[in-house]
């Protein structure tokens, strides 16, 4: 009876860049670095920040070459085959890809080589994996999405566009994190239990209960602090961003 190959660890993981720009030169930019130059095979060339103090100047032996809005020329004169939003916050990370795709260049994906990722793990653009993340079998993770340090996804588990999963996090199989939220480091959350838009999980809480868009909480177990104040139709608007 044939049985289809496996995919290696190279065929699950997308390619690197050959030559890579790195769009924020903050905390997340250095560690964006590391994870493509850990890689192998890929010549970052440089930085994009919108702090103009440190233009021109070098951050870890990279140039940063100028302003995010000079993208397309600087892109093309560096021929650039890919590049990377490494900036924390959901909203602007987001936005920033969305506007890249808009303007041909292409976005690429780095996923540190000491992560794991099952055969079946579907990874989206502008993915961040950083050393050490756990990704099961048949989860799903959108566009702009960070998985960081030591982060757990465990199996039918969605990660919504946009959304960042903090060190060291515990997300339980066929959890459904809907896009924009922010899941603090350390934080735990049980099986089936659903996330919602733009909610934010405190630092080290235990989520045993459903969370409702754009709510925050916090503890053990999880309780709100701050109950959602937009309106439903709100909601709504944000809900269709691509998982």
């Amino acid at each position: 009876m044939h049985r289809p190959a496996t995919p290696t660890a190279s065929q699950r993981r997308p390619a690197v860049p050959p030559r890579a720009l790195v769009i924020g030169a903050g905390g997340h930019g250095r560690v964006v670095l590391d994870i493509l130059l850990q890689c192998g095979g890929c010549d970052v060339v440089g930085f994009l920040d919108s702090n103009a103090a440190i233009h021109g100047r070098r951050v870890d032996g990279i140039p940063v070459l100028g302003p995010i809005e000079a993208l397309e020329p600087l892109a093309a004169e560096h021929r650039v085959d890919g590049v990377i939003v490494a900036i924390g916050d959901n909203g602007v990370r987001r936005g920033l890809a969305r506007w890249i795709e808009t303007t041909g260049v292409p976005l690429a994906t780095a996923v540190h080589p000491s992560a794991t990722l099952a055969r079946n793990a579907q990874l989206g653009h502008n993915v961040v994996v950083a050393a050490g993340v756990v990704i099961c079998a048949h989860c799903q993770v959108g566009d702009s999405v960070i998985l960081n340090t030591g982060c757990i996804v465990d199996h039918q588990t969605m990660i919504g566009e946009g959304s960042h999963i903090c060190p060291g996090v515990r997300i339980a199989g066929r959890v459904k994190v809907e896009p924009g939220a922010f899941i603090g480091i350390g934080a735990t959350v049980i099986p089936k239990v659903t996330i919602g838009c733009e909610s934010i999980i405190g630092a080290g809480a235990v989520v045993i209960e459903d969370v409702p868009p754009m709510a925050t909480v916090v503890g053990v177990p999880a309780k709100p602090v701050r109950l959602p104040q937009a309106s439903e139709e709100v909601a709504a608007m944000l809900l269709p961003a691509r998982l």
